[in-house]
């Protein structure tokens, strides 16, 4: 399992490799669940995920409510077709944005100009 995390345009993006499984599930919760802060942009980008058990699913959905708790939004990028339609059998498609590249992740969120104060 690999790991890489940068910031594109204020977007937190954590590329994944690998299978994700009860062996390795844990490990990532314990990398990508401190980067959701108040108002995160996270993009999970899974173009390199070979594999992914229902541990991953149970660990993608507590990222998705850690985030939404404290209004941050969560993007999915580069699933494969066996990930997609697992996720799409079992219901998970309903909480999360689905992208097929990196680009189109990207575009999903609002630049930080578009925010106003009052």
């Amino acid at each position: 399992m690999d790991i890489n995390i940068k910031t594109i345009k204020e977007v937190t993006v954590v590329e994944i490799a690998g299978e994700i499984d009860a062996n390795t599930a844990t490990g990532i919760t314990q990398i990508v669940l401190p980067l959701v802060q108040p108002h995160c942009r996270l993009l999970l980008d899974m173009t390199e995920v070979l594999y992914m058990s229902s541990a991953g699913l149970r660990m993608l959905l507590l990222v998705y409510r850690q985030a939404s708790s404290q209004e941050g939004r969560m993007v999915l990028v580069g699933l494969s077709q066996d990930i997609e339609d697992t996720m799409f059998i079992t219901g998970f498609l309903n909480f999360f944005t689905i992208c097929k590249t990196l680009d189109l992740g990207l575009e999903t969120f609002p630049s930080s100009g578009n925010f106003s104060l009052l």
